[in-house]
């Protein structure tokens, strides 16, 4: 490779303290808008300020490197005992990189979310301790030895037997383990009106992947010995105090996909997702993925519960609203470089996103730097597996000219990600949930990279 390796300055991420938020929380939409605007620019500065301190230390151009020639502290003397922390932790040096909470989105920060930082991953898989969060109540560390599943039917004869398990009797059955992403329907929702934040992080952050460790879920209601002439839907209710209910379709459950999951990329659960007990329903909104798990009933019709009737439901432009679209169509977004972050030098870069599709795998990533008019295929990174997310990646050299950058994807059935202008022709700008239009970010001449959209 011949051209000069650029390089980048990673984005603010904590621009907002406790102190702005409850600020924000006080503001009009409009206010609440510019007051966000003010604290990003603020901390960009402060960013920059850092980036230069860090370039101060620079290579010699002639003679040898100090990092080199003189040997740190770490190489001449012994590190820290072994074991000395009995769970790991990132370096201190990485702390930065946390998830945050929404800026000034709910009221309260027991109902409410916080953002992955999509910028700052690598791969598929997020880190248990960084994936998103949405509760509607807080969230609980429950006894294992205390929590219970129950499974009924709506009537006698929809199972045979109804059944409560331990998390003892459900952790000794056979036992699965699958990658899927979880997307929040909201995710990208502040978006739809027109752009409303300044980084990935807070765009496209209630996005986060795992591998799942559980029993299937059609294998437990089989020993229940359920009616699956009849069975058409099932109820997932959590045991937190939001009492969220949610209806999943039958024909999700029989295929096998849903699980009944304890484990989280090789351990239990973390509290915060759903600790000890959860349900995963692959492909389709995070609000489906009852967490605190403690009730399946099995039922011949929709339950029209209150997460089902008056939220998550999608406001079309003529005014009515659609129920029950809880498929995440697909969708991608490039996470570098992203908005917030500073392109410092003309030469080679490497573009790279993230791709999902909650009908399948992900077929292709098309990537245009020039604000749609040429796209190129991107590289797909291994494994691509089903409703899951898939890394890709594409060379690109930077001339320093201002250039608009954006990834469409495209899945296994056939479904192409739309542009604004497509979604809103279908759905109006009023909409919350499932946004997955396509994402530009503006790369200005200075380096800066924008979150803009494209008419």
């Amino acid at each position: 490779m011949n051209e000069k390796t650029g390089r980048l300055r990673r984005a603010p991420e904590g621009f907002l303290s406790r102190q702005d938020l409850a600020l924000m929380q006080q503001q009009a939409p409009a206010e609440r808008r510019r007051f966000l605007r003010g604290a990003f620019a603020a901390a960009s500065a402060a960013l920059a300020t850092g980036a230069l301190r860090a370039q101060a230390n620079p290579v010699p151009a002639e003679g040898g490197d100090p990092q080199i020639l003189n040997l740190p502290p770490h190489a001449l003397s012994l590190g820290q005992p072994v074991a000395l922390e009995g769970y790991g932790k990132p370096s201190k040096y990485e702390s930065n990189l946390q998830r945050r909470q929404s800026p000034g989105l709910t009221q309260t920060r027991q109902a409410s979310v916080s953002f992955a930082p999509l910028q700052g991953l690598f791969g598929i898989v997020t880190p248990s301790g960084l994936h998103f969060e949405r509760h509607h109540q807080g969230w609980w560390d429950i006894d294992p030895s205390t929590h219970r599943l129950m499974v009924n039917g709506s009537d006698e004869k929809m199972l045979k037997r109804a059944m409560v398990f331990t998390m003892d009797e459900l952790m000794r059955l056979p036992s699965v383990s699958r990658f899927h992403f979880i997307e929040c329907g909201a995710n990208t929702g502040m978006e739809w009106g027109n752009v409303a934040v300044p980084t990935v992080q807070y765009s496209h952050g209630m996005l986060s992947c795992s591998e799942f460790t559980g029993v299937r879920l059609i294998d437990v209601l089989e020993m229940c010995g359920v009616d699956l002439r009849r069975a058409r839907f099932v109820l997932a209710e959590g045991a937190d105090g939001s009492a969220m209910t949610r209806t999943i379709p039958m024909e999700l459950v029989r295929s096998g996909q849903v699980l009944l999951a304890y484990g989280q990329n090789g351990e239990m659960l973390r509290p915060e997702n759903g600790y000890p007990l959860r349900l995963v329903v692959p492909g389709v909104q995070g609000v489906s993925w009852v967490k605190y798990l403690r009730r399946i009933e099995v039922g011949d019709q929709p339950w029209a519960s209150k997460d089902e009737n008056i939220h998550y439901i999608d406001l079309m432009p003529d005014g009515l609203h659609r129920q029950y679209t809880s498929i995440q169509e697909v969708k991608s977004v490039i996470t570098t470089p992203s908005g917030g972050q500073v392109l410092l030098d003309k030469g080679f870069y490497n573009i790279s996103g993230l791709a999902w599709s909650g009908r399948g795998k992900i077929a292709k990533v098309d990537v245009s730097v020039d604000g749609g008019r040429n796209w190129r295929a991107a590289r797909l990174e291994t494994p691509v597996l089903d409703r899951c997310l898939t890394r890709f990646n594409l060379d690109w050299v930077w001339a320093g000219q201002a250039t608009l950058v954006m990834s469409r994807a495209t899945d296994d059935t056939g479904h192409v990600q739309p542009n604004y202008a497509q979604l809103r022709a279908v759905r109006g700008r009023r909409s919350i949930y499932h946004n997955n239009a396509i994402q530009t970010w503006l790369v200005q001449e200075s380096g800066e990279v924008k979150n803009v959209q494209l008419s």
